[in-house]
């Protein structure tokens, strides 16, 4: 049986339009599910979007809408970006779906059988944007370092998880990498905030306008990142399909931005060791993109388009350009200048340039082709694909993709090596294996690539 790989993306938000940002996460999985595929294993990738909560509520208020079609509409644009970016989920989740909030109310009631939740009082600042507690720790000169407004203070009943009973559990899930937390500096701040200790948290909240009911407590909904987190089980038929969920289960990978890994890395996995499931196998927390300097965000109002963009360039562009330009787990900056800097330096002069090069070539002494010079090619392309199979395991994009522009260069060099323009005079056998060499080396240029830039491959 082939091995199975089960890749999950946060699902987003449906209170604006998909941005660079949530593209990046998507397209990454995107990337990594093609890989896999062709590595003849059994892959399942999911994404989707989150649409319970106040902020949710606020949005449709505001466009004056009605909150099911408002989520309705957005989720859609959510599901038309990732079509236009040529990314191929084998699901789309919606946390409005029957199927979700039944598998939530399930899984609710085995936490309160769990014995891990008791009713109590919280007394706290609460930050709308986030759908999050926060803590005066948390802020920066009082309002939210991400989203610069003030959290509102709030008191009120509340169910609770007994989540400070998993501090020891959950650094021994981690230290024996049971539980893989990368880059090793998210890993680092995940063990350091739990040596301070953990403390309880909400489940509920008795004010929330658009939430699923606590099936046990008519006057609580549900706290909407409990609901949110379990889309990762109720998507592949948690307590409807067991043999789907338990041959899935857990994931292979959740991939998010590093501001949510104390809900994946230390929320998420208690959870699913209160009600006997095993935590996911490795959460990847990548950086962030900034725009001269600045985190982009919906609510900063300072994000790029990711569509209008593929529609100017390309598809294929914007999906190299997302993951070439810096490492996957760092922060960088970045501008529709340098997209057009890295487009015509690496696509047109670089990838266009030596495919058109080496092809006009063929089609001009195509008669003359036969067989690859077997050991240079052999050489070449297997440490090429080795260096690649260990950037890609690794979830270095860019490293990745710097392999594949080693071998374009490799190409461009045979060429001066050889001339075949002289070849075709003095040496038609040699041109031959020259320019069969060449195309086998676009072949295989051609597989690498394909995970990345599937239709340019």
């Amino acid at each position: 049986m082939a091995n199975k790989f089960y890749v999950t993306t946060p699902i987003y938000y449906v209170n604006d339009k998909p941005h660079l940002g949530s593209a990046y996460t998507t397209l990454a999985a995107d990337v990594l599910a093609r890989y896999h595929r062709h590595l003849g294993e059994d892959v399942w990738f999911l994404t989707g979007t989150a649409e319970h909560g106040d902020k949710i509520a606020g949005s449709a208020a505001k466009a004056g809408q009605e909150v099911q079609a408002f989520v309705d509409e957005m989720s859609a644009k959510f599901s038309v970006a990732w079509d236009s970016l040529n990314i191929e989920p084998d699901d789309f989740i919606r946390t409005t779906e029957p199927r979700h909030v039944a598998a939530v109310i399930k899984f609710f009631n085995k936490l309160k059988a769990s014995g891990q939740v008791y009713k109590g009082i919280y007394e706290g600042l609460y930050c709308t944007p986030h759908e999050a507690f926060l803590k005066e720790t948390d802020l920066v000169d009082g309002v939210c370092p991400d989203h610069k407004i003030a959290p509102e203070r709030v008191a009120e009943n509340n169910w609770f998880f007994k989540l400070s009973d998993y501090a020891e559990p959950l650094r021994q899930l981690i230290e024996s990498n049971e539980l893989v937390i990368a880059p090793a500096g998210r890993r680092n701040e995940v063990l350091a905030f739990l040596s301070r200790g953990l403390e309880d948290i909400s489940i509920s909240r008795p004010r929330a306008k658009f939430a699923i009911p606590l099936p046990w407590d008519e006057t609580q909904k549900i706290y909407v990142w409990m609901d949110e987190l379990f889309n990762y089980c109720s998507a592949i038929g948690y307590g409807v399909d067991d043999e789907k969920f338990r041959h899935y289960w857990p994931a292979d990978l959740h991939l998010m931005g590093k501001d949510i890994i104390k809900f994946h890395c230390v929320i998420w996995p208690a959870l699913l060791l209160a009600i006997g499931e095993r935590p996911p196998k490795q959460v990847f927390a990548h950086g962030f993109f900034t725009v001269n300097g600045q985190k982009m965000s919906k609510t900063l109002g300072n994000v790029i388009d990711p569509v209008e963009l593929a529609a100017d360039y390309g598809v294929d562009a914007v999906r190299f350009f997302l993951l070439s330009e810096f490492a996957f787990g760092a922060d960088g900056d970045i501008s529709v200048e340098r997209f057009k800097e890295r487009y015509n330096s690496h696509l047109a002069n670089g990838l266009g340039n030596v495919v058109s090069r080496v092809l006009t070539l063929v089609e001009k002494y195509r008669d003359q082709v036969s067989t690859p010079e077997s050991d240079t090619l052999a050489t070449a392309t297997a440490e090429v694909w080795a260096n690649y199979h260990a950037a890609m395991a690794e979830l270095q994009f860019d490293a990745a993709i710097g392999e594949i522009w080693r071998l374009l260069s490799l190409a461009d060099g045979y060429v001066e090596a050889h001339k075949p323009w002289e070849l075709a005079k003095n040496n038609p056998a040699k041109l031959g294996t020259v320019l069969a060499t060449l195309v086998e080396i676009l072949r295989q240029v051609g597989w690498l690539l394909y995970p990345i830039m599937p239709a340019t491959a």
